[in-house]
């Protein structure tokens, strides 16, 4: 939860101006999380945030420049490992297994990867479906999956 959580802070920082911890606080409970003003904070010291000059005069939070890591991992591999339990596959078809209420966020960063050979997808509660285009393409994803949740 704590990965979809500081993943969110950081897609909320970058699509609006948030300069105060109240802000993002009201943000993320509009976005559905349950957090307290401590752990906003705690989040933004964990995340590295620093206020900066927004070019209009105010400022507002970003990811400090000098303690980003430079081999980050990506918002799909972040939050794919903190959701997903087990790949299988039959035939044309990939399920994966999450965490409870974890499908739709897997499925939904999944979707915004670009697979070869991927149909569409269907995500329930713990689970969410890929449809590929052949057994040969639903092959290669699962092996593909399998090893980022290793």
């Amino acid at each position: 939860m704590k990965n979809l959580r500081h993943n969110k802070i950081l897609e909320l920082i970058e699509q609006y101006p948030i300069d105060r911890q109240e802000d993002l606080l009201a943000k993320l409970k509009e976005a559905g999380f349950q957090v307290t003003q401590a752990t906003v904070s705690r989040d933004i010291r964990q995340l590295r945030l620093v206020k900066a000059a927004a070019g209009d005069g105010k400022y507002r939070y970003t990811v400090s420049p000098s303690n980003q890591p430079t081999q980050a991992p990506s918002r799909f591999e972040t939050v794919f490992r903190a959701s997903v339990l087990e790949i299988d596959s039959a035939n044309n078809i990939v399920v994966v297994k999450c965490h409870s209420g974890m499908a739709s966020a897997a499925c939904e960063v999944f979707d915004l990867v670009s697979w070869e050979g991927v149909v569409g997808t269907l995500a329930g509660e713990n689970t969410f479906l890929i449809i590929a285009r052949s057994e040969e393409a639903a092959g290669k994803l699962k092996a593909e999956m399998q090893n980022l949740i290793r």
